[in-house]
C-alpha cells in the first residue's frame, strides 16, 4: 500500500497538545544501468468539485502483488477503506475534520531494506514472502522510487560479474546478506521540479563478516567500486550517492550489525524536509516516504504555538523536533531517543539550523518508558512518533493523567545529557 499519513487537527491554543506522527530478476547483458523511467503522475485526493478517480486508475498494477509481502492494498489507493474506518472512529471522539493525504501513490518509497538471496548467477533481491523466508524478487517495484529499482538492477549485475555469493540462511554462508537503499532527493544544483526524479541512492551493503579485514573484503571493495564506476558521479546516469558497508554475522533476523564503514562516494547524506536540511547516516531511522513526511511536518507545524516548549519522544535523529524549533521559533526543544547512533546526525542537522535561532536544543539518549514523567516536565507540546509496537504503557499513563500545569509543578526540568 502506498504510504500515507493521517492527521487530526488540534486546537493551537491547547496548553498541552499531544501530536502523534506516523507515516503509515533478470539477467542483464549491459553493464550500463538503464535510465529510470519517468515517475507516474499521481491521483489527487477527492475534494468538492473533483470527480474521484476510478478504482482501476488508482490501482497498484504491480506484477509482484500476489507474491510480495510489501503491499497489502491493490485498488483505490487514493482512498483506502481504512480511511473511512478512521473517520468514523474520530467522529466518536468529537473530531469531525479528520483529514487524509495520499500524496504520491507510486514511486514513493525512498528507503528500502531488501534481502539478497539466490546465487551469484541468478541473484534475488526483494522481500520475504508472507510467513516464510522465501524471497520474492521484485524488479521494477511500483512502490520504490525508480532510482532504487535502477540501483537494484545495477547491484544484480555487479553480483553476477564479480561472482559475489548471496547469503544462505540455512548454511550461514555467502557474502552479501541484505542491502539498504536510501534516496536523497535534495540536490541544490538542480531546479526544484527535477530533484525528486533525479535522486541519488545511498547503498548500504550488509556483509557476512565481522569487519573489513575479513578474507572476503577484496570482494566487498570490488563491488563498491563496481557500483561507483558504473553509476557514480562521473557516469552518465549519476545514480549512486555513496556506498557503505555494514558487518553482520549474527544468525538471527536482525538486519544490521554494529559496525559500519564508508567505502566510496559522499560521506554525508542530506535531505530537505519540514523546512530544514536533515542529515541521516545509514544507521539512522528515516521515513520511507519523503514527500508524505514533508507534507506531514508542514501540517503539524500549524498546531504548535510560536515560542513553545517542545519535547520530541522517540525522536530518532530529531527531525520533527528540529523542524519545529526552526519553523515555530521554539524556546526549548528536547529530543529523546534510545538509539545512540542517531546523535551524530542530530548534531549535523543542528549545525545547519539558522544561526539566529534562539532556542535551547538538546538530544538525550534514554528509554522514554522509564520515568516518562521526567521528560514531560516543562513542555507545552509533546510530539510522539512511536515504533510499530506503539507507546509503552507507562508513557500512555503519564500522558493520560498529567496536565501541563501539573507537570510544571511536579519536577524540575532535567539538564542536558
Amino acid at each position: 500500500m502506498a504510504s500515507t499519513f493521517l492527521s487530526v487537527p488540534l486546537h493551537p491554543s491547547s496548553s498541552f497538545p499531544l501530536i502523534t506522527c506516523r507515516t503509515t530478476t533478470t539477467n542483464f547483458a549491459s553493464r550500463t544501468p538503464r535510465e529510470p523511467p519517468p515517475l507516474t503522475s499521481v491521483c489527487q485526493n477527492p475534494n468538492p468539485g473533483f470527480t474521484a478517480p476510478s478504482s482501476l486508475t488508482c490501482s497498484l498494477q504491480c506484477p509482484h502483488f500476489q507474491s510480495c509481502s510489501g503491499c497489502t492494498h491493490e485498488y483505490n489507493l487514493h482512498h483506502p477503506a481504512i480511511v473511512d474506518e478512521a473517520t468514523d472512529f474520530f467522529k466518536t471522539l468529537g473530531v469531525s475534520d479528520f483529514t487524509f493525504d495520499s500524496c504520491r501513490l507510486w514511486g514513493w518509497r525512498c528507503r528500502a531494506k531488501l534481502a539478497v538471496r539466490g546465487s551469484s548467477t541468478e541473484p534475488l533481491i526483494g522481500l520475504y514472502q508472507e510467513g516464510t523466508h522465501n524471497i520474492a524478487d521484485i524488479p521494477e517495484c511500483k512502490a520504490h522510487h525508480p532510482r532504487i529499482n535502477a540501483a537494484v538492477e545495477l547491484l544484480k549485475q555487479g553480483i553476477s560479474d564479480l561472482c559475489i555469493e548471496p547469503y544462505d540462511e540455512d548454511q550461514g554462508t555467502g557474502e552479501l546478506r541484505y542491502v539498504q537503499m536510501a534516496v536523497t532527493t535534495y540536490d541544490t544544483s538542480l531546479p526544484v521540479s527535477q530533484r525528486y526524479q533525479n535522486g541519488k541512492v545511498q547503498v548500504a551493503l550488509v556483509w557476512n563478516s565481522r569487519n573489513e579485514n575479513s578474507p572476503s573484503s577484496e570482494k566487498l571493495n570490488a563491488l563498491a567500486n563496481y557500483l561507483w564506476r558504473n553509476g557514480g558521479r562521473r557516469t552518465k546516469i549519476n545514480l549512486i550517492h555513496s556506498v557503505w558497508a555494514n558487518f553482520q554475522t549474527s544468525t538471527n533476523n536482525i538486519i544490521f550489525g554494529n559496525r559500519w564503514r564508508h567505502l566510496i562516494g559522499d560521506a554525508e547524506f542530506w535531505e530537505h524536509v519540514g523546512g530544514i536540511d536533515v542529515s541521516l547516516a545509514p544507521s539512522s531511522f528515516g521515513q520511507a516516504n519523503t514527500k508524505a513526511f514533508d507534507s506531514l511536518l508542514r501540517k503539524l507545524q500549524k498546531y504548535v504555538p510560536h515560542g513553545a516548549s517542545v519535547v520530541d519522544l522517540y525522536a530518532g535523529a530529531g527531525v520533527i523536533g528540529l523542524s519545529l524549533a526552526a519553523m515555530r521559533k521554539c524556546r526549548l526543544v528536547k529530543c529523546v531517543e534510545v538509539n545512540r547512533e542517531s546523535k551524530m546526525s542530530f548534531g549535523k542537522t543542528v549545525e545547519r539550523l539558522p544561526a539566529s535561532l534562539d532556542c535551547s536544543i538538546s538530544w538525550h539518549q534514554a528509554d522514554t518508558s522509564v520515568e516518562p514523567l521526567s521528560w514531560l516536565v516543562g513542555s507545552e507540546v509533546v510530539v510522539v512518533d512511536p515504533p510499530r509496537k506503539g507507546l509503552e504503557p507507562s508513557l500512555v499513563d503519564a500522558l493520560r493523567t498529567m496536565s501541563s500545569v501539573e507537570l510544571k509543578s511536579k519536577l524540575p526540568e532535567r539538564g542536558q545529557r
